[in-house]
């Protein structure tokens, strides 16, 4: 795959050590961008660090798990995050970066290092999600047509809108990968479309989410459902 100016073609092409940010309800996934607004000073040294190693970083959730974990100075993180490469950065004139972040490949936290900076680093492998850096892997296997009907009856339902001439043109990939992204859901359900073993899987559960959730909301608003 391609993030930028640079080719990722295997699991070998990913640093063993990346800056993390964690980052509750949040995930990235591969070949899907990412905007990101960095104000921390500590995030603000990771995007330096980054910028002059391999314009990576590894986007990882608080363990969810944990109760209290996202309130955590220092929270125990999940064990699977994602890579992404810096693709685009702007400096806002008051400290803060604006981000464009593409996703590379998902990767598994295997131990935290030690360190004196002031972002936390991790020793990470993506050995484990050889399939993440070949474009377009599996795409014929999803229900594309069922995830758009899904997705039009959510946005109906929410009175929504979307741009539907690029969802037309995007691929099967970055469709599924892009509405994953955005979903509305919490960090559990984020974590298991990061999770899910292939693309298929991954529309599929967000398809179940997303109906799981009408039916909530249809429920809540006194609706008797069958």
């Amino acid at each position: 795959m391609r993030a930028g100016n640079k080719s990722y073609s295997g699991p070998a092409d990913i640093p063993s050590t990346l800056p993390l940010f964690p980052l509750s309800g949040t995930v990235l996934l591969p070949q899907a961008q990412m905007p990101l607004n960095i104000f921390e000073p500590r995030y603000v040294a990771m995007i330096d660090a980054a910028m002059r190693g391999d314009r990576m970083i590894g986007m990882i959730q608080p363990d969810f798990e944990e109760g209290g974990a996202s309130a955590q100075e220092i929270p125990p993180l999940v064990s699977v995050g994602c890579a992404g490469r810096i693709v685009a950065l702007q400096e806002t004139g008051d400290g803060r970066y604006l981000v464009s972040l593409t996703g590379v490949a998902r990767f598994t936290l295997e131990e935290e290092l030690e360190t004196v900076t002031p972002f936390r680093i991790g020793r990470i492998s993506s050995e484990a999600f050889p399939g993440d850096f070949e474009a377009g892997r599996g795409e014929g296997e999803v229900d594309r047509d069922g995830l758009i009907r899904t997705l039009k009856t959510y946005l109906d339902a929410n009175d929504l809108e979307a741009d539907w001439s690029s969802i037309e043109r995007a691929s099967t990939e970055v469709l599924v990968n892009a509405l994953s992204i955005m979903s509305p859901y919490g960090p559990a359900e984020k974590q298991a479309l990061l999770e899910a073993p292939d693309l298929r899987t991954r529309a599929e559960t967000l398809v179940a989410l997303t109906e799981v959730d009408m039916a909530r909301k249809q429920g809540d608003d006194g609706v008797i459902l069958q």
